[in-house]
């Protein structure tokens, strides 16, 4: 599906008001580097520089960084299940694994990542920002989603069913199939964004589209809802 960027204004929405992500700027003064960081899980960091480090296959659950920056950095089989990123910068980060379910993500920024299959089901995120990047598969599925914005991002799959999302948008990505069975949204913004499919139609309430999208999406919604059209 090819969407189109237009005013907002359709037929159907004439006035409509969609609540862009809350979103600011990351800012981080004074880091230390570790040129190369002795992992350890559970541990916290705080204001630290981790540039081209090597995570790969590390158990790292329940980790915490906070006010930290990672460049570069590989988390490849790394376990970060039900760590927390607060006030943190996360640049071409790479992952053909990456594993971070139930982690909490609070005023990110993640620039380039390459991630294969990430498995991110059940987290929570607060203002994060993704700009960028080559994703293959992207599991958020029963995630609580607060002022996210994904932009200029190449997604393969990317699942959302069961997710709570207020104040979502994914600008100018292009997804092959993605997921909305059991969602439920608020101010969740499409605009902009192409996919090739799209499954859970019946839990588009909340979603913003444009014109042209509703266009390319009317068979799908006659099939669902049954109807025929001559």
């Amino acid at each position: 599906m090819n969407g189109r960027a237009t005013s907002g204004k359709g037929a159907s929405g004439k006035g409509a008001k969609v609540t862009a992500p809350r979103l600011s700027p990351v800012r981080l003064d004074e880091l230390r580097d570790e040129p190369s960081p002795d992992f350890q899980r559970g541990e916290r960091y705080d204001g630290v520089r981790f540039s081209r480090a090597d995570a790969d296959g590390l158990e790292l659950s329940g980790t915490d960084f906070a006010e930290c920056e990672f460049a570069g950095v590989s988390f490849n089989e790394t376990q970060l299940r039900g760590a927390t990123f607060r006030d943190c910068i996360l640049a071409e980060v790479y992952a053909p694994v990456f594993t971070a379910a139930r982690a909490t993500l609070r005023e990110v920024e993640i620039s380039n990542p390459r991630w294969g299959s990430a498995e991110l089901y059940e987290s929570g995120w607060t203002s994060v920002r993704i700009d960028g990047g080559k994703l293959d598969y992207v599991n958020l599925r029963g995630s609580r989603l607060t002022d996210v914005q994904i932009s200029d991002c190449i997604i393969n799959e990317l699942d959302l069913g069961s997710v709570t999302g207020t104040r979502v948008a994914l600008k100018n990505c292009t997804i092959g199939t993605l997921d909305l069975a059991g969602a439920k949204f608020k101010d969740f913004d499409l605009r902009g964004t192409d996919f090739r499919s799209i499954s859970g139609l019946e839990s588009l309430a909340g979603v913003v589209i444009d014109d042209y999208q509703l266009t390319l999406l009317a068979p799908l919604l006659a099939a669902h809802l049954g109807v025929t059209v001559l």
